[in-house]
């Protein structure tokens, strides 16, 4: 892996200047990089760390490799449009090998409640319905009726919505399809739920399916991202990437250098810079300047509009989101090493765990876990099985510690979800072998996001997508990516946002 060595420039004169310049190479950003310099833009990526990835990164202890985010990936099919990984290695001739997951996720709910989500659609509704026999017209309907926003999705080349050319070009190729995206952009996931389905459990089970990856109950999510996800992992499916999902990042970084793209790590942007109130380049923690035609930020809307940028006051369109948006919660992880025998044969790799409806979306409420060596055995050590596993927790319960207190509030949380998780693997505590316990301020330090948050979720509930904002912003040639850009949080999504926010920096470019 190559970096940029820092060259100080103190005048516009003598520095050079990139086509774009994109802070942060997470997933939103490298697939905007990637796509600009496969258009042949000179590209210039700043990222803080040590490696790519953002929360699609990971790091290495004792023999394992643990990935720092989900491991449950979408976006690898091998056919229609709304692979997005896939397509965005292809675009700077790279590819990834990645191993097939049957089952998305395997569902321990109140009540007893048992589902595991199959790749396979119909066995997916069978298990279902044989919980819920009475809901059986409803849960086909309500199914079939997202595989419907999924066709409209997967049937157009997924671009920038703020492009009027495309939007015409892909109205005449797929009239019918447009007119089933627009119909759906104000809609939820919830109300259309409620249009084929009254069991309030089974209900309770879509705010979960929801939850999983929205942070947010079906009221919230907005039925055009419920018709990727939901339908997707039946079509292209869950693919786990060989090696890890690391491998992800590493793999579109060594297609942008390919290109002739440029990366630099240890390169923390402090600042913005901004001339008659355009967006012309970035200055670094160490005063290194570097001057781009466009500069992209990956960092939250909240690290943009409040750290980066030298205002004094939020533009007026800032200010509307942050009226309709607020910061999720962050995650407590814990990264653990567990002998083998504690998994039994024929596990799954995804599980989700809630013993109370009332707490799913309570810190430590619903517990989130991933056995990636299920699929790629090579993470941990011979005899071992990295157990990832992540529960909703807000910063200011971390705030004001000792470092001793710290520690034994750390301590105090992961015994506790290990404790639950006993419920599903007998003698996980006995089969520890490593311990690595992240709380939000590890998510804040290291990924460099506001409150170590997951991303945007809607104070209250809106009309589907249509208060989320694309990648232009108020300020002249600034742009945003990632997950608090249309159309939201995921590797997929944000692989969206970097396919949008490329074509639209790429046309104003003129490349």
């Amino acid at each position: 892996m190559t970096t940029v060595s820092p060259t100080p420039v103190n005048t516009a004169a003598n520095s050079q200047l990139y086509d774009a310049i994109v802070i942060g190479s997470g997933i939103g950003g490298l697939v905007t990089a990637t796509q600009l310099a496969a258009k042949g833009a000179n590209v210039l990526v700043l990222e803080k760390y040590i490696i790519p990835g953002g929360s699609a990164g990971y790091f290495e202890r004792q023999g394992y490799r643990f990935d720092v985010g989900a491991s449950m990936i979408f976006g690898f099919g091998s056919q229609g449009t709304t692979n997005l990984l896939t397509r965005a290695l292809e675009a700077v001739d790279t590819s990834l090998e990645t191993i097939l997951d049957p089952v998305q996720i395997h569902y321990h709910l109140p009540n007893n409640l048992d589902v595991r989500v199959h790749r396979n659609y119909e066995k997916f509704l069978e298990e279902l319905i044989a919980q819920f026999p009475h809901e059986a017209e409803g849960i086909r309907k309500f199914y079939d009726e997202c595989w419907q926003v999924f066709n409209c999705l997967n049937a157009m080349e997924l671009l920038s919505l703020e492009e009027p050319r495309y939007l015409t070009r892909v109205f005449f190729q797929h009239p019918l399809a447009c007119l089933g995206l627009v119909k759906y952009l104000p809609q939820n996931v919830g109300d259309i739920a409620r249009r084929y389905i009254s069991d309030p459990a089974l209900l309770k089970f879509i705010d979960i399916e929801c939850y999983c990856w929205s942070v947010v109950p079906g009221s919230k999510t907005p039925m055009i991202n419920a018709g990727m996800v939901f339908s997707d992992r039946h079509y292209g499916g869950i693919n786990y990437p060989k090696g890890g999902v690391g491998q992800i990042a590493q793999k579109l970084v060594e297609g942008l250098e390919k290109k002739g793209g440029k990366i630099q790590y240890k390169a923390r942007v402090k600042e913005i810079i901004l001339e008659n109130n355009k967006a012309v380049g970035v200055r670094l923690a160490d005063g290194t300047e570097y001057r781009g035609k466009r500069i992209i930020s990956n960092a939250t809307r909240w690290d943009t509009f409040e750290k980066l940028l030298p205002l004094k006051t939020l533009p007026k369109k800032e200010q509307k989101w942050q009226e309709n948006y607020q910061k999720s919660p962050s995650f407590l992880s814990l990264h653990l090493g567990i002998k083998a025998e504690v998994v039994p044969k024929g596990t799954d790799c995804h599980h989700i765990l809630l013993e109370n409806w009332e707490n799913m979306e309570d810190p430590e409420g619903t517990i989130f876990l991933s056995i990636p060596t299920l699929l790629d055995p090579s993470l941990a050590p011979p005899g071992h099985h990295i157990f990832h596993t992540f529960t909703p927790s807000w910063i200011d319960d971390w705030q004001g510690l000792s470092p001793q207190d710290y520690h034994r509030k750390k301590e105090e949380a992961a015994a506790r979800i290990v404790q639950r998780l006993e419920t599903i693997f007998p003698g996980l505590e006995a089969g520890l072998d490593y311990q690595e316990v992240g709380t939000p301020r590890t998510h804040r330090r290291f990924l460099g996001r506001d409150d170590g948050t997951y991303g945007p979720i809607p104070r209250r509930k809106l009309k589907g997508l249509l208060a989320m904002p694309f990648n232009q912003t108020a300020i002249p040639r600034l742009y945003c990516v990632g997950d608090s850009t249309f159309p939201g949080q995921g590797l997929n999504a944000v692989a969206f946002s970097g396919f949008a926010c490329a074509h639209r920096v790429g046309v104003d470019l003129g490349v």
